[in-house]
């Protein structure tokens, strides 16, 4: 038995309660006085079957807020809390750093990393270089995973098996609710499973909400847009010679449920779940985007110092 703890709770993040809730079951009338509705709802659509991975169950929980964790444990059977993160070192297996303040993730999730235990940690990472440099090893010792869940959507099954249908793309443009810092990470993820190429620099698009061309390194443009406060979106089209589509993301559960099981699967085989350069690129590019919403300029991704791609330096 894998025993997981489960860390949370950041503000507009219910990611603790729905991850919990995959993992272990959930109990009805505890998830619906959670304060999660929107979790509640998508959850209770799904089949017994879907919930559940043999042999993982989340066994412990923190939250800074005591009644935070009551209804944690209450909504999603957590059977035990502690009184401070640092206190799962020794009693279980790994760890799902469910919070997306990412400038807290080094200061939390380092010492669970040097006590050895396999992490994840919601998006994104960091957009520090010193907290990546130092999260680095892990990446690639395969103790460490990070992404957006969207990275499974299973909305862009279809187009990741056959991009070679869409001939030369010629435009990519994403959509998505909120911010650029916290929630840009969602479509960057889902895009870059998707195209065959890479981004190499990123410019800021004249507009009223935080707006981006990222120019990827076979030429392909892909427009990212962070709509802030509009009805929940998030949209991927894609754009070539030979074929378009449209893609809306709506299956949180199953991009969730996904997420879990390559973490569970990196903890079992110390394989890294995702390429760490993939991931340290991505948050380059966040880094990137942020300065030229900031500057109003383009920004070469190998501008963005210290941390490369090829030596972390």
């Amino acid at each position: 038995m894998i025993d997981v703890g489960i860390v949370g709770v950041s503000e507009g993040n219910g990611h603790p309660f729905s991850f919990s809730a995959i993992v272990n079951g959930y109990d009805d009338e505890g998830l619906r006085q959670s304060g999660w509705r929107v979790i509640y709802d998508y959850v209770r659509e799904r089949h017994p079957s879907e919930f559940g991975f043999d042999g993982v169950r989340v066994s412990h929980v923190w939250t800074q807020d005591p009644e935070q964790t009551r209804r944690l444990q209450a909504a999603c059977n957590i059977p035990h809390a502690v009184e401070n993160w640092r206190d799962l070192e020794e009693v279980v297996d790994a760890v799902i750093l469910a919070r997306d303040d990412h400038r807290r993730h080094a200061e939390m999730a380092l010492p669970l990393l040097e006590a050895g235990l396999p992490v994840f940690i919601d998006k994104p990472l960091s957009l520090a270089p010193e907290d990546l440099r130092r999260f680095r090893p892990y990446l690639e010792a395969g103790q460490l995973m990070s992404c957006s869940g969207l990275r499974y959507a299973q909305e862009l099954d279809e187009p990741r098996a056959n991009i070679g249908a869409y001939g030369s793309l010629r435009c990519v443009r994403g959509a998505v609710v909120l911010g650029w810092e916290k929630y840009a990470i969602h479509l960057l993820e889902a895009v870059s499973t998707v195209l065959p190429s890479v981004p190499v620099s990123v410019a800021p698009v004249p507009a009223g909400h935080a707006s981006v061309a990222i120019t990827m390194s076979d030429g392909t443009l892909f427009q990212l847009d962070a709509l802030g406060s509009v009805p929940k979106t998030f949209q991927v089209d894609f754009w070539g010679t030979d074929r378009r589509s449209t893609h809306e993301i709506t299956d949180n559960f199953s991009a969730f449920r996904r997420t879990l099981w390559h973490f569970f699967e990196m903890v079992r085989t110390g394989v890294p779940a995702i390429d760490p350069a993939e991931t340290l690129r991505l948050m380059q590019v966040l880094r990137a985007g942020h300065r030229a919403l900031q500057e109003r300029r383009p920004v070469s991704l190998d501008n963005i110092e210290p941390v490369s791609l090829d030596n972390a330096a």
